[in-house]
């Protein structure tokens, strides 16, 4: 017996495996295998060996956490396809470790939605539709895009307030959109605009951007901001406004209207139901500030 077979065999007697008897004798691990394939470890050892390659597992998972093969397009200037998608996941949506959801039931928004992903992503979403209710869900599944998109969700936050005012707009626009309502009910003298959101940051900050277009809006205990007034209504019309398709539900048990109309149409009814100027000059039933 040479003594490299020798060496070998010894090696493996002792529970060194291939790669680690390669290593010591400093011999390609071909050359090893053909003295010792007939010596197996012993049961300790492959335990041992089991035990590595779950803590290895464990380790490589980790540093891929957040990596995914499905690549997405960053972006790193502003345009309104992104305010609009980032938005829309912000208020009626949800940006979580491992998926970027929109849920709504107006197909309009949801079109549009993953319209605005198609700019910066190709996979097509999963789809899902609450039959009972009537909403609708797309959810885009990769961490790489949450993580990313959870990041621009925080830098628009920041940075809107200095951005130009068109896309500030389309900011406002997605917020009313998704959160607001149209409430006119002429027999009551009511006519508003209210918005809702559980985060009353975001509140304050929609309070803050819609005043730079002199629509002033009042934040409601607990999470409600409300507009009213011919004035308020009339700028939030030119400068904001719902967008085309944006209807309320008219099958629900409490809907005045027993009609899906679209949020514009009501906001436009209740514009012109206010009573004309008076012989003093003054628009009366009107709240402007």
């Amino acid at each position: 017996m040479n003594a490299f077979k020798k060496q070998c065999i010894e090696l493996r007697k002792r529970d060194y495996t291939l790669p680690e008897i390669a290593r010591i004798t400093r011999r390609p691990k071909s050359s090893v295998y053909v003295h010792i394939r007939n010596l197996p470890l012993s049961a300790q050892k492959w335990k041992l060996i089991k035990a590595a390659h779950g803590i290895r597992a464990i380790q490589i998972a980790a540093r891929r956490r957040g990596v995914s093969a499905r690549y997405y397009r960053p972006f790193s200037e502003w345009d309104a396809d992104k305010i609009s998608l980032v938005s829309h996941l912000l208020f009626d949506g949800e940006i979580k470790r491992t998926v970027c959801a929109y849920h709504n039931r107006n197909m309009s928004l949801l079109k549009h939605v993953e319209s605005c992903m198609d700019t910066m992503y190709d996979r097509e979403p999963k789809r899902w539709h609450n039959k009972l209710t009537g909403v609708h869900r797309i959810s885009y599944f990769n961490v790489s895009l949450s993580a990313y998109l959870k990041q621009k969700s925080e830098e628009l936050l920041r940075d809107i307030v200095s951005f130009p005012t068109h896309w500030q707009q389309e900011f406002l626009r997605s917020f009313f959109d998704d959160e607001g309502c149209m409430d006119f009910r002429a027999g009551r003298n009511t006519r508003r605009i209210r918005g809702y959101q559980k985060n009353v940051d975001i509140l304050r900050l929609v309070q803050k951007l819609l005043l730079s277009f002199d629509i002033f809006a009042k934040i409601h205990s607990p999470n409600e901001i409300v507009i009213t007034g011919k004035g308020n209504l009339l700028r939030f019309q030119k400068e904001i406004g719902f967008s085309r398709g944006v209807r309320i539900n008219g099958r629900r048990s409490n809907s005045i209207w027993k009609e899906s109309l679209e949020k514009r149409e009501i906001l436009q009814r209740a514009i012109a139901s206010f009573k004309p100027v008076g012989s003093n000059g003054v628009h009366r039933n009107t709240y402007t500030r």
